[in-house]
This record gives C-alpha cells, structure tokens and sequence, in this order.
C-alpha cells in the first residue's frame, strides 16, 4: 500500500511538472478525455483548451464540448483510433481540426475506416432500405443520403448516427439558403447560378412528394412535418458541401452515378487553396485515407484542398469564400459584352461565333490583368465584318494590327469600370443590409462582402495593370469593329 501510494505520488509529480512545461511553452491549459467502456476507464484523446497565439490567429479546442466526445465515442466505437487532430474553434476559419504534433510530409493526416462513413449503403441497409428498393423509378444516390439525414434527425437521440448528425450546421451559407436580398446583390454571372442551385433543390423536393409520403408507416409524425422542403434543403447542402468523393459499384437499385460518402469529423477540414494533400479510399485497409503532402506544425489547424477552384464557385459549391485566393478572377458574362458594345452593327454575328466556337465562357479578369480568352475574344469584336475571313485566325491566336490590339484593351478598362460599378454599389447595399438583418441573413451577407471586397481588389489592380499596357491618348487613332481601318 505505502509502496503504490509512493509511486502514484511520483508518477504524479512527474505529469505535473510535465503539464507545468508545457503551460509554460504556451498552452494554456489541457484535458484527456476519458471514455468508460464497461470496467475499463480509456484515454481517446489528449487535448489543449487553448493553443498558441501565431501570426494573429488563435484557437480554442473543442474536444471536451459534450456533442464532440459523444462523436469519438461514436467513431472509436467503429474503430477509429487516431488521435492525431482536435476539433478546435479557429479566429480565422471557425471551425476545424488542429494538429496535436508535427505531421511531416507524406504522413497520413486522417485514416477513416469505412465502418465510420454513411454511403448509400449505409441507407440501403437501414429501415429505409425496402422502401427504396421497392420504389420506382429508381432514387438517386443523393436523394437517398438526404432523406436518411431527415429522417435520423427526426429520431433524435434514437438514431445511431445522431452524434454525427448534431455537430452538422443547423443552417448554411449556400445559395440554396440564400434570401432574395441576398441574391440581389451577388454578381450578375454568379447570380444566375445561385438561382439555378435554389430551383434545383425546389424540385427535387417537389418531384419526390410521392416518394416521401410512401415513408409514412415508418415516421412518428406526419410526412409533411418531417420531409419538408427545409429539411430537405439543410439535407443536400450537408450532403454536397461536407461529402466526399468516393466511387461506388454500380447498383441496379439506384439511379446515377454514386460518389457520395459523408466522412464524420474528417469533414471538420477545412480547404486552403496552397495546401496539398491526397486523398482516396485505400481497398487495402478500407479507409479513407488523406495524405499531408506539405506537413502541418504541432498545433497549427490541419487543411485539406477541395480543388484548384475560384471563390465564386467555392462560395457556390460550398458556402464560404477562401482569403488569399490565387485562383480568384472576376467574370466577364455575354450580357455585360453585348452592352458595351450596343453600337457595334455586326455585334449579334460576332457573338454568334464566340458561342459556336466555345469562346463565350470563362472570360475573367485577375489582378495580372485580363485572361487570355478575354482579349483574344475582344480581338475578334474588334475586327469589321469584311475582314470575316480573319476571324478564325484571331481565335487561334492571330496578333490584331496596334489600332485594334489598343481598342481592345480601351475595351478591357471599360469592362473592367463597369463591374468595379456594380461592384461598389452592392458593397453599399450590403452595408445597409447588415444593419437591419437576422443572424443568418447576416452569415450569408458575410460571404457574399467577402467575395464582393475580393472583386473589388481584383478589379482595381486589373486596372493598373492595363493602364500601364495603354497608349497615350494622342497617339490614338479612331478604331470602330464594324469600320475598315
């Protein structure tokens, strides 16, 4: 007794100056969360509260918030074992995974066993499989995963994979939850598909009601109480911006490709565009495994890359907008081309062979200055019509005479004038906006200030570079696209 209780005294002694060293290095403070597991008390995790302040940013652990040890206690019960990374709330991004030691190049950041992902096959090994298998025409992989998310939200506690489903957002900031305040003040090129995504999961909601009300016998309350179209829409946006990619074996009782799969906690990663990382399911192992290719510091957040993708289409697929962006560019679309030009007479000819030859889309502007397919299409809207037989040829790559090369980028500058226009006024309008909106009218607000602001940078910068491309005034000479020179 007195032996054991000289070593417990030691040994403690020994965790305390242990723990007292590393509150000195900065760690504020720390906690093992401990998890009874019939008569044997085990440690899952080793977490600190509260990490190093670094270049401004600071974090604060999650890991001993009672929804995130119910979501190990839910993962290591289905053999996920690392204890690699923390969930931690970050000043920068919110949410995500902290590193808990140094991961070098080339280890693995997260190794998640197929027992832990929710695919159509968890669906269709469910109490909702016979109703999906019975129902014709065919469901699709995605419907199927956002009607089992309804559902086991619906039965709460009761559900096995409530310890995932309460640490998903209650709400997003896509533009499926977008107001019409808020669409109103998106760019026009982004706007269109906003409004496309909104109708999308309109009708998919509409064109299942069928569907849905056959679910009845299985429900504890009304179908139109449970399968309504918010819950359906909190369901796809969990679906499309938190799975990940993941191919499946065709299946002849779905409909469509099936490349789902919902990663608990691995999709507490958040995206940074200059990280890199390699991701996939290893057959091996049955896990899906990411891959740190550049190596994260000790108690720095953990990012994975979703794709080499552009704000407007981040904050489209995925509800937020990245900082330092290298792939942001603002978008030049056909109406705002057709407007600038009004006056050119062969104007509809011309844009008809933009379209036809593929050239009317990804026409961008970056703070480098305009893309190449931008001012290879204003080489063509600077030529006349009688010189038709050039037209080709400037698609390919063909230099303009100087005159038409300057009116060109003339054009640019004015393009780029009238989206820093636009732009400055649905600044304004977002200002007002936050004044007087809810909370989450505000989160949405947020995003779309973000990617506003952004625009407003890029085109900015657009600017000078072209000015420094532009021939003094004087030196001018009058250039119209429909007029021989």
């Amino acid at each position: 007794m007195t032996g054991g209780d000289h070593r417990a005294g030691r040994a403690a002694r020994k965790r305390r100056r242990k723990q007292e060293s590393i509150v000195q290095s900065g760690i504020n403070s720390s906690c093992v969360l401990l998890l009874l597991y019939g008569h044997k008390l085990v440690s899952l995790l080793f977490c600190p509260i509260t990490s190093l302040v670094s270049h401004s940013v600071s974090s604060v652990s999650l890991c001993h918030q009672p929804q995130y040890v119910r979501l190990m206690k839910f993962l290591h019960e289905r053999g996920f074992t690392s204890t690699l990374l923390q969930p931690a709330h970050f000043t920068d991004t919110g949410r995500g995974l902290q590193s808990l030691k140094t991961i070098k190049p080339g280890e693995l950041l997260i190794s998640l066993p197929e027992s832990c992902l929710l695919t159509s096959s968890t669906v269709l090994d469910s109490y909702l499989g016979e109703s999906i298998k019975r129902w014709k025409p065919r469901l699709s992989p995605l419907l199927v995963l956002c009607v089992f998310l309804v559902c086991e939200r619906h039965r709460g506690e009761a559900s096995d994979w409530s310890p995932y489903i309460e640490v998903l957002p209650a709400a997003y900031t896509c533009p499926a939850y977008f107001t019409d305040d808020v669409m109103a003040v998106l760019p026009e090129s982004v706007r269109r598909r906003a409004s496309e995504q909104r109708e999308a999961v309109r009708e998919i909601h509409a064109l299942h009601i069928d569907f849905f009300e056959s679910l009845q016998p299985i429900l504890s309350q009304p179908v139109k109480e449970v399968l309504t179209y918010e819950a359906l829409r909190w369901a796809w946006c969990s679906v499309n911006t938190r799975s990940v990619f993941m191919s499946h074996p065709s299946n002849p009782l779905l409909s469509g490709h099936d490349v789902y799969a919902l990663a608990p906690f691995l999709d507490l990663l958040n995206h940074r565009p200059d990280v890199q990382v390699q991701a996939s399911f290893n057959e091996a192992t049955r896990c899906y495994e990411i891959r740190s290719v550049s190596g994260t510091h000790q108690y720095k957040q953990a990012f994975i890359n979703y794709g080499s993708h552009d704000n407007q289409r981040l904050m489209l697929e995925y509800g937020f907008v990245a900082s330092d962006n290298p792939h942001s560019v603002v978008y030049v679309d056909t109406d705002l081309l057709c407007e600038v030009l009004k006056g050119d007479r062969s104007l509809d000819q011309k844009i008809r062979f933009l379209r036809e030859n593929n050239f009317l889309h990804n026409l961008t502007v970056s703070c480098e200055g305009p893309s190449w397919r931008l001012m290879t299409a204003l080489r063509l809207l600077s030529l006349p019509q009688t010189l038709y037989n050039q037209w080709r040829a400037v698609l390919l790559g063909q230099a303009v005479c100087e005159d038409r090369e300057q009116w060109s980028i003339q054009t640019a500058i004015t393009l780029c004038h009238r989206l820093l226009q636009d732009t400055h006024k649905a600044v304004d309008k977002i200002s007002f906006l936050l004044q007087q909106c809810d909370q989450s009218t505000r989160e949405q607000l947020d995003v779309v200030q973000a990617l506003r602001q952004e625009e407003r940078c890029i085109l900015g910068s657009c600017l000078e570079a072209l000015k420094g491309t532009q021939r003094q005034p004087d030196r001018l000479s009058p250039c119209q696209p429909d007029v021989d020179i």
